[in-house]
């Protein structure tokens, strides 16, 4: 299963570093962007998180929220936070259930083996509560923050 552009994606409630229950129930009404990635304090994985921290300002600005899930425990998260100087939130999901409902847990190749891990990925969700954009496979950690809130200036237009 997989989220649907245009469509309400999957409820959720997941922990965050202070074991506080976090939904999406939580964001309605305002765009949020759930970035999902495999593991704290990993290469790829700082690349992406800090990008998201170095333009936090402006996804502000454009009333965004950010939220990064990966199956990692809170201890590990608030280590990730604190290192970096993350402003956003980060939630743990252990057992994969949200990871899957948006399509970012299964089956992916990496050199050139496959095997079964966190997918990198992004869900952007509008006001509305729909699934604007998803990208789906994310091969350039580094340069995505960026992407993501180009895509959603753009179709904000103007401020």
């Amino acid at each position: 299963m997989a989220v649907t552009e245009g469509e309400a994606p999957p409820a959720f409630a997941l922990a965050d570093t202070d074991g506080a229950t976090v939904s999406l129930a939580d964001f309605a009404g305002r765009d949020l962007v759930v970035y999902f990635y495999p593991r704290d304090d990993t290469p790829g994985c700082t690349k992406e998180a800090c990008g998201f921290r170095d333009l936090w300002s402006d996804y502000e600005a454009a009333g965004v929220a950010v939220l990064g899930v990966s199956p990692d425990a809170g201890a590990s998260h608030r280590k990730f936070i604190d290192k970096y100087q993350l402003p956003f939130t980060l939630l743990s999901d252990p057992e994969r259930e949200m990871m899957a409902a948006y399509g970012a847990w299964g089956e992916k190749t990496m050199y050139g083996r496959k095997t079964v891990g966190v997918i990198r990925s992004t869900v952007w969700i509008g006001a509305d509560g729909t699934v604007r954009r998803h990208w789906r496979r994310v091969s350039r950690a580094a340069d995505h923050p960026a992407k993501v809130l180009e895509a959603i200036t753009g179709a904000q237009g103007p401020r």
